[in-house]
């Protein structure tokens, strides 16, 4: 490795509720040396309903913060445990939390998870809290991973501009142009969220498997121009928003199937009309998130970016592991001293350091005999 570069394990779980992503990174906050192995664990049905039940709330109660705590430091010492390809202990981690209110017109941003319990539970190094610092100095708090998809383009020698689209709950996109400061990053709209809530109120499933029951109805025109009439296509960037930030009453009287196709439409829409605040189009969009793994999403897109859309596996990386790593990523940055968040990401007046570090100060019992408390 090179000098300064530690081992770090980032932490995601992000607003679909899908579960907990980790993965290893080899980094010095400023190049990526190594990417290491990567897990996703998925949320048990009646913790996700949990869950759920405190989107939008500005607090959730302490068990239940503990529990996904908890379940954070599983996840983290199963993958350091099962890899011996972790051949450097790992340095310290980077801890996202569990996103349930993200309201950037108020000021109010909440990401649950107790960070120094993580830190007493693995005995390393945890950085948390990654948004409240660029939030107090008047930015979006959100998205926070350009930095890191600047870093992987390099890494990967990417020809650019290129563009990196996170479909998750929410959508973001990085525009990273040929000068190496040319960082450029907002929250393009609507992800996987509204259609995934849409799909589990009409059928009990979680998310459109494959897109199928999108690709079986058809786009209803007047639904979708009023979704696209909200106001928030109109704002500037950098801009950021909610997961529930959307009315889907428009859809409420199509059927199933179209509703389906009329939100997935609603996404790729709103991430076209993104190209508005580009300085220059991207030569490619390289999609990240759970929306990739939906072939009628990742047709919609090509279809309306009119340039070549592809998952990130195309050039090598890991579509499940790219959040977490990049918060692995900001763990380092933190502890280096190196901003996290830009003008052209958050709309800060300048770089801001964020996160706060937590470090282990009490012994605690083997991970094994840690009952989770609901």
């Amino acid at each position: 490795m090179r000098h300064g570069t530690v081992v770090a394990v980032g932490l995601m779980s992000g607003t679909s509720l899908d579960g907990i992503d980790a993965a290893v990174i080899v980094t010095d906050g400023d190049r990526i040396d190594r990417l290491g192995p990567a897990r996703t664990v998925a949320y048990d049905p009646p913790f996700r309903d949990r869950l759920r039940h405190y989107l939008g709330r500005s607090s959730a109660p302490a068990e239940l913060v503990q529990a996904l705590t908890v379940r954070h430091a599983d996840v983290v010492r199963h993958l350091t445990g099962d890899h011996a390809a972790v051949s450097t202990p790992m340095a310290l981690v980077g801890f996202h939390g569990q996103t349930i209110l993200h309201d950037p017109v108020n000021r109010v941003t909440r990401q649950i998870g107790d960070g120094a319990l993580l830190a007493n539970l693995l005995r390393c190094t945890v950085v948390a809290d990654f948004r409240s610092a660029d939030m107090a100095a008047g930015g979006q708090a959100a998205p926070l991973a350009p930095i890191y998809h600047r870093a992987l383009c390099d890494y990967s020698a990417l020809p650019r501009p290129v563009a990196v689209l996170n479909v998750g709950g929410v959508a973001n996109v990085t525009w990273i142009g040929a000068d190496a400061m040319a960082l450029l990053a907002f929250d393009t709209g609507p992800g996987n969220a509204l259609l995934d809530d849409w799909v589990l109120r009409h059928t009990g499933r979680a998310f459109d498997t494959d897109g199928c029951l999108a690709a079986a109805g058809q786009v209803d025109t007047e639904a979708l121009a009023r979704l696209l009439a909200h106001p928030y296509f109109r704002a500037p960037a950098p801009k950021s928003l909610d997961r529930n930030a959307f009315d889907p009453a428009p859809v409420a009287g199509l059927s199933v199937a179209d509703g389906a196709a009329t939100l997935t439409a609603f996404t790729a829409c709103s991430v076209a009309l993104g190209l508005q605040h580009m300085p220059v189009p991207p030569k490619r969009w390289l999609v990240t998130g759970g929306g990739r793994r939906n072939p009628t999403m990742m047709r919609a897109l090509a279809e309306r970016l009119a340039t070549p859309v592809e998952a990130v596996e195309a050039v090598g990386w890991d579509g499940d592991a790219l959040e977490a790593q990049a918060f692995g990523f900001l763990a380092v940055r933190h502890c280096r001293g190196l901003p996290l968040t830009f003008p052209g990401t958050t709309g800060v007046v300048q770089p801001v350091l964020g996160g706060q570090r937590h470090q282990p100060v009490r012994p605690v019992p083997c991970h094994r005999a840690i009952e989770y408390p609901i």
